[in-house]
């Protein structure tokens, strides 16, 4: 008597916004004359439950978020070691050797960015404020004070990141404006205007 199995495939297709997770699981089932076979012939495959459409968008979000805080927390430490801690060698791990550079005010590439912080003065700060991820992308918001200049400048700064390091930059400053030069009234950069009267309500 001929022995046979017969395999049903289910396939669920779930939708996660960026693309679509394919989830299969296999059952097999045999045929009733399959019982006189060997036992160590038979095989058995339980069906898997497939995961709702709720749990794989919660799962991918999960893992997004993480990316996300990781991202932001390696900005912050590679802006730290290079701009306030002045700290070369160590600041070259959060930037590509092949980083590329948009910013009008920066030479090219990451030995324009570094030799410009050495060309600075030795009361060169940065302060970061608000910042943002989406994905691989993070922006800063921050002030750069003690450049030697009239006037701080208020940057938020564009960064583009892969494999665990800084690999492409974009910015747009502003000269930081005084109370008396600001229409809005408010800091443009904190609680305080650069002369440190406090905000104005």
């Amino acid at each position: 008597m001929a022995i046979y199995n017969e395999k049903a495939i289910h396939l669920a297709v779930l939708s996660i916004g960026v693309g679509a997770m394919f989830i299969a699981s296999f059952a097999s089932y045999a045929h009733p004359d399959f019982a006189n076979a060997q036992p160590n012939n038979r095989t058995s495959m339980q069906p898997q439950r497939i995961p709702s459409t709720q749990e794989v968008q919660n799962t991918t979000a999960n893992n997004y978020t993480g990316l996300e805080e990781k991202n932001k927390a390696l900005v912050l430490e590679g802006f730290n070691t290079l701009f306030n801690l002045r700290d070369y060698a160590a600041a070259e791990r959060y930037w590509s050797p092949n980083y590329i550079q948009h910013s009008a005010h920066i030479e090219p590439g990451r030995e324009g960015l570094f030799n410009l912080v050495k060309s600075s003065p030795p009361t060169l700060k940065y302060e970061p404020g608000t910042i943002v991820a989406d994905g691989d992308f993070v922006i800063v918001h921050g002030k750069f004070s003690g450049r030697g200049q009239p006037v701080n400048w208020i940057a938020a700064d564009i960064l583009y990141i892969k494999d665990g390091v800084m690999v492409e930059h974009w910015d747009v400053i502003q000269d930081e404006a005084s109370q008396e030069q600001s229409k809005s009234g408010l800091p443009m950069f904190g609680d305080k205007f650069p002369n440190n009267s406090s905000r104005t309500n």
